[in-house]
C-alpha cells in the first residue's frame, strides 16, 4: 500500500487530492460527451455547445456526487461488507431511484435557466414542466446513476479488497517470521521440559519457592511453544498465562510489590490472538517495577460484556526518570498486530504520565465454540433436562 500512497493512503491530504482528482476527471468527461448531443440545439455547432454543456455537467454532479457518497460510506460498509444483501439490493434501488428524481428536478428546474443564461435570447428554450418531459428526465438520471454508481461502487469495492489481500500478505509474512523465530527457540523442547521437571522434582521438598517458580514457567514455555502457533488461543488460557507470568515476577520482587488484580472468572467460548496482552503487563515490570527503589504497585482489570473485553492497566512510575522519545518494542508490537489483526475492533490508549503509566484497550473477541466444547455444552444441557 506505501507503493501507492495516492491511491490506497488514509491521510486527509491524499483522499482530498484523490476525491478532486476523481470528480474532476468525471465533470469534464461528462461534459465533452453530452456537448455531442443535440439536446441543446441540433443548429449549433460543438464547439458552442461545449461551454454550456460543461455547465451543466458541473449541475448535474451534485446529484452524482450525492449517489457516490450514499454507496460507499453507507450502504457498502454497513450493509455489503456486513453479507446483508437484501438490504443492500434495496438501500441500492433507493438511492439510484432517489439521484433518478434529483437529477429530473435538476433538468426541470436548473438546467433550462442555465442555458437560457448561457445562449442568446431568440435561443432560449420554454421550461419543461409536461410529464413526458418528468419520465424522460427520471429515465436519464436513472441511466447517469447506475453509471457512477457502479464506478464509485468498483472502485470502492476494489480498493478494500486489494487492502484486505496486502493485509493477509501481511499476516502470512508476520506469522512466518514468528514461526521461525519459534523454530530457532523451539530446540530439543522435550529435554527442556524434561529437565525443568527434573528440577522442580528435587527442589520440591527441599526449596518450594524455586520449585514454584520452575513449575510456572514450565507452564508458561509449553504455552507458548504449543499453545501460540495457533492464530486463536481461548481466552481462559491466554489470562492463565498472565496470572502465571504476575506469580512469577511477585515471587522476585517477594513482599515489596503491591499487585491487584481482577480478572473474569468465566471467558466462555471467547478466543484472542495469542500473546497479545502479555507484553503490556512485562512493559509494566520493565519499564515500571524495575526502576521503582520502593512502593512499586501494579493495578491489572479485565472485564467482559458480552464479546468486548475491557483492559485497564495501570502502574506506577519512578518520579525522576529518563525520558523515553517512544514506548518500548513491545508495546509498538502489540499496536501493530492490533491493527492487522482486530482493524475497526479495537480502541488502544496509552496514557505516560508524571508517576503512573495506564493502558486501556477495548477489544472486540471471537467466540468460537470449539468441538470438545460443543461436547461439554451438550453434556451439560442433558445432564439439566
Amino acid at each position: 500500500m506505501n507503493k501507492f500512497p495516492f491511491i490506497f493512503s488514509n491521510e486527509p491530504r491524499d483522499r482530498l487530492s484523490r476525491h478532486l482528482a476523481f470528480w474532476t476527471f468525471w465533470w469534464l468527461f461528462q461534459g465533452f460527451l453530452y456537448a455531442f448531443t443535440p439536446s441543446i440545439d441540433s443548429n449549433v455547432n460543438y464547439m458552442a455547445r461545449l461551454p454550456i454543456s460543461i455547465v451543466e455537467s458541473a449541475v448535474y454532479l451534485t446529484a452524482h456526487m450525492f449517489l457516490a457518497y450514499s454507496l460507499i460510506y453507507f450502504v457498502i460498509p454497513v450493509y455489503l461488507l456486513k453479507n446483508k444483501y437484501f438490504l443492500t439490493g434495496f438501500w441500492v434501488l433507493v438511492m439510484f431511484f432517489a439521484t433518478a428524481a434529483l437529477s429530473t428536478f435538476l433538468s426541470m428546474y436548473v438546467i433550462d435557466d442555465v442555458r437560457n443564461a448561457l445562449m442568446p435570447q431568440h435561443m432560449h428554450a420554454p421550461k419543461r414542466f409536461r410529464p413526458s418531459s418528468f419520465y424522460m428526465g427520471l429515465l436519464a438520471g436513472l441511466r447517469g446513476a447506475i453509471t457512477i454508481g457502479g464506478m464509485a461502487a468498483a472502485i470502492k469495492l476494489t480498493k478494500h479488497w486489494y487492502i484486505k489481500e496486502q493485509r493477509n500478505l501481511q499476516l502470512q509474512k508476520e506469522n512466518a517470521e514468528a514461526q521461525l523465530q519459534l523454530l530457532k527457540a523451539q530446540v530439543h523442547p522435550h529435554f527442556l521440559f524434561n529437565t525443568l521437571n527434573n528440577i522442580y522434582s528435587h527442589t520440591q521438598n527441599v526449596a518450594p519457592v524455586a520449585s514454584q517458580l520452575v513449575m510456572g514457567l514450565s507452564d508458561m514455555l509449553r504455552f507458548m511453544l504449543y499453545e501460540c502457533n495457533q492464530p486463536l488461543v481461548p481466552l481462559s488460557k491466554e489470562l492463565a498465562m498472565i496470572r502465571d507470568y504476575i506469580s512469577l515476577e511477585k515471587i522476585r520482587y517477594d513482599e515489596q510489590f503491591d499487585i491487584h488484580i481482577d480478572l473474569p472468572a468465566e471467558t466462555g467460548h471467547l478466543h484472542i490472538a495469542p500473546l497479545l496482552l502479555l507484553p503490556l503487563v512485562e512493559n509494566c515490570f520493565k519499564h515500571g517495577a524495575s526502576n521503582m527503589l520502593e512502593q512499586p504497585w501494579l493495578n491489572l482489570q479485565i472485564s467482559l460484556k458480552e464479546n468486548i473485553m475491557d483492559m485497564r492497566l495501570m502502574n506506577g512510575q519512578p518520579i525522576e526518570r529518563k525520558q523515553q522519545s517512544g514506548f518500548g518494542i513491545g508495546i509498538h508490537n502489540v499496536r501493530k498486530r492490533l491493527e492487522l489483526l482486530y482493524p475497526g475492533k479495537h480502541t488502544l490508549k496509552i496514557f505516560n504520565e508524571e508517576e503512573v503509566f495506564v493502558v486501556t484497550l477495548s477489544l472486540q473477541l471471537e467466540n468460537i465454540h470449539t468441538p470438545r466444547q460443543k461436547e461439554e455444552s451438550l453434556l451439560k444441557s442433558n445432564s439439566h433436562a
